[in-house]
């Protein structure tokens, strides 16, 4: 019987297509990686992947293996779901995953709150854009500003978060909005709702700099760097920051909680989703009229 850690080596080569992709997200070296896809491949005498310069494809046999590995990996997080639902009450380890934003600037603000309520279930909070996996156990529960759409996720839209756009006080250009430079993301944020917002209220005008994380976005528009659009509840905090109007429609992104459908009524879980319903809830930022 072949050893279900190199199985698990081998998804993450299959998925990322890479041997150091895979390296990153498993949080191991690259000779790692190769050494268990080795074993692997020793295991079951079968070449699965051709390793290239600078990719790793998959052969025949190694397609057919992944197909049924995913099902394999399924199977053995539906395991854990099961037993993650049956818990005792309130005990155990949550893994929250959430958007950096609101990460750093809102709900680290009420992780002792929720300690105090819930004194045997420890928070994991990691901060994180991208698109995660509750199925293969990469998050319990996701807050995410675009809807999930795993289909095995149970959804729920816990907000709101509105946008502006904010300079400096002291931008020289503060009432000449011919004259302004705009912050945007990087490449990686083509498509992204409030990269095309941005761009499509700077039009013509120039970009002054792009960066890849909200906070840094903060920072440079309060050291005069240029107009960046933000979240209200984030820049109206900020007494160095100067909102001002723009012409277009105004600009939101909705805030969704998702937790796996076998996980949603174990006591643990239960409790941080009922944490995030409530502390959105009071925070008059993120009302529907925000």
């Amino acid at each position: 019987m072949f050893d279900w850690e190199n199985i698990r080596y081998f998804l993450a080569i299959a998925r990322i297509g890479t041997l150091s992709g895979a390296a990153r997200s498993l949080k191991v070296d690259h000779a790692t990686v190769s050494r268990r896809l080795s074993a692997l491949e020793s295991e079951i005498a079968a070449r699965l992947v051709e390793r290239q310069s600078r990719s790793c494809k998959l052969t025949p046999i190694g397609e057919r293996v992944f197909e049924v590995a995913q099902q394999m990996e399924e199977g053995a997080y539906a395991v854990e779901r099961l037993l993650e639902a049956s818990r005792s009450p309130l005990s155990g380890k949550v893994a929250l995953s959430a958007p950096p934003v609101l990460v750093a600037n809102f709900l680290v603000k009420h992780v002792a709150d929720f300690r105090r309520a819930n004194p045997g279930v420890q928070l994991s909070v990691t901060c994180e854009a991208r698109q995660v996996s509750l199925s293969r156990r990469e998050a319990d529960v996701l807050v995410r500003l675009a809807r999930p759409e795993e289909p095995t996720s149970v959804v729920r839209k816990l907000g709101r978060v509105s946008f502006g756009l904010y300079a400096s006080k002291d931008y020289p250009h503060l009432h000449n909005p011919s004259a302004w430079e705009f912050i945007a993301y990087d490449a990686g944020f083509v498509g992204v709702a409030q990269q095309e917002w941005l761009m499509s209220v700077a039009g013509k005008r120039p970009i002054a700099c792009e960066i890849g994380e909200i906070n840094g976005h903060l920072v440079a528009a309060r050291a005069g760097a240029g107009i960046a659009g933000l979240p209200d509840f984030l820049a109206e905090a900020d007494p160095q920051l100067q909102r001002v109007a723009y012409e277009g429609e105004p600009f939101s992104r909705d805030i969704w909680m998702a937790v796996h459908q076998d996980l949603r009524s174990a006591p643990q879980i239960r409790a941080v989703m009922d944490f995030l319903v409530k502390i959105v809830a009071e925070n008059p930022a993120f009302a529907e009229n925000g």
